[in-house]
């Protein structure tokens, strides 16, 4: 039973990772690292910058051409 929880985990994972779902995470524990003392944007205003930052600059993100 052990092997099927590791492999629906790392699915999971794998998933998110995929997806860049995990990407909120990542900056939150970067952030709190680097600058413990100041506030975390919550999930929606991380999106929102890096939706700005991706828009503002086209060769951050995917490229068409």
């Amino acid at each position: 039973m052990t092997w099927v929880l590791r492999v629906l985990r790392w699915i999971r994972w794998y998933a998110r990772e995929l997806t860049d779902e995990s990407a909120y995470d990542r900056y939150v524990a970067h952030a709190r690292k680097a600058h413990p003392g100041a506030s975390v944007p919550s999930r929606r205003e991380f999106e929102r910058m890096r939706t700005d930052r991706q828009e503002s600059d086209p060769r951050q993100g995917f490229r068409c051409c």
